[in-house]
């Protein structure tokens, strides 16, 4: 770890490589009038205001673009007691693959036929909501979100969801975001970067995100557990084992803000691509579609404020990826994953979205690495099947 000196704001930072465009939005991050305290996670890259991998102590306000515009996204990861080689075979991989497209809509604007009933339906919320969000619920949404089976060191099957609160968050977060810069320049109030407007904690408008932030959060939560489900009961299928799931498993957010006591006060701290990691807090940092995933365990370090990274973060934009990697390339780094072919890229149709392939990414090892301060590791899991939204 090492301090940056940037402005007003301390910033311990765990990334050893900061791009540019990252280390400016860090710059004004230390500008802010209300944030206090930065983290710089080793997934670090730049983002809309605040970069992804950052942590943020603000006091006496929320920043809705440093929670981001996928609401508690996150990751939930089970361990199965289906041994490895029941999976050896590619075909059986294959088939799983395909039978989840089956039964969880994947992809973007891929939702349920039919509204999907849910009693957190009728939680506290101030923006109505629309009827794709009825119907989006255990979706996996397209981009980076994933499906993934995966054996563990002790050989066993595990299967892992990253996915959020869809269209839902979105909207949250773009219509918080307007008011608050409304807000901001109704009262004058300056910021280093038009992305980065607050609501005050006295508003109500601040009160207002906070509900629908919360009713986003729990979607999501609801999200990646009804996922998992499906999951469940396809792999019950497939290998004939109706005891599958061990129970319990871990499911994480990774966009959100709280109030949390840090350095002797209460701070809203915004964790925008990055988990919490107080001490003895199970976690997932998974890697690329083609590298290793690990479950961690939380140290409860204190400059972190108690957080680490929620993945490998990007080594270049998908439109780089697309531009400069072959397709061998990307099949190479794929060697032994069932996932379906790289398909053409809706920006440009004469090349291949490979913004997913794992040289997309940073090394997942040297970003787990960094981090030894804030985790320890607990397990590391191999990816055998990728389904990509």
């Amino acid at each position: 770890m090492k301090t940056l000196d940037l402005g007003n704001t301390p910033v311990f930072s765990y990334c050893e490589t900061l791009e540019s465009g990252a280390l400016g939005q860090l710059r004004n991050l230390a500008h802010h009038p209300i944030v206090r305290h930065i983290a710089v996670m080793p997934d670090c890259h730049s983002g809309y205001g605040m970069p992804i991998g950052g942590v943020i102590a603000c006091e006496g306000g929320v920043i809705p673009n440093a929670v981001g515009v996928d609401i508690g996204c996150g990751m939930v990861a089970v361990a199965t007691t289906i041994p490895k080689a029941a999976a050896e075979d590619l075909a059986t991989r294959r088939k799983l693959l395909e039978a989840l497209k089956r039964v969880v809509p994947v992809g973007e604007g891929r939702a349920h036929k039919a509204p999907q009933h849910w009693e957190g339906f009728d939680a506290p919320r101030v923006l109505p909501l629309e009827e794709l969000d009825y119907r989006n619920l255990g979706t996996l949404g397209g981009g980076n979100h994933f499906m993934e089976l995966q054996s563990n060191r002790s050989g066993f099957l595990v299967m892992m969801v990253h996915t959020g609160s869809r269209n839902l968050g979105y909207r949250i977060c773009n219509h918080y975001h307007k008011e608050a810069l409304a807000y901001n320049e109704r009262h004058h109030l300056a910021l280093p970067d038009k992305e980065l407007a607050f609501l005050p904690e006295d508003t109500a408008l601040f009160r207002d995100y906070v509900t629908d932030m919360t009713f986003a959060m729990a979607y999501a939560q609801e999200n990646r557990k009804r996922i998992m489900a499906a999951y469940g009961e396809v792999m019950a299928e497939i290998f004939t084992d109706d005891s599958a799931l061990r129970e319990g498993g871990i499911n994480i957010h990774h966009n959100y803000a709280g109030l949390e006591r840090h350095f002797g006060k209460d701070y809203w701290i915004h964790r925008k691509g990055a988990t919490s990691a107080f001490n003895g807090q199970p976690g997932i940092i998974p890697g690329s579609m083609g590298t290793s995933s690990y479950i961690v365990r939380g140290k409860g370090n204190p400059q972190s404020m108690m957080s680490c990274s929620h993945g490998a973060g990007r080594a270049m934009s998908r439109t780089e990826a697309s531009k400069t990697l072959t397709l061998q390339q990307c099949d190479a780094a794929m060697e032994g994953v069932v996932f379906d072919r790289w398909q053409r890229s809706k920006r440009d149709r004469n090349l291949h979205d490979l913004g997913e392939a794992p040289q997309a990414y940073k090394d997942i090892d040297d970003v787990i690495r960094q981090q030894l301060d804030c985790i320890d590791v607990v397990d590391c899991c191999k990816p055998l099947m990728c389904l990509k939204g």
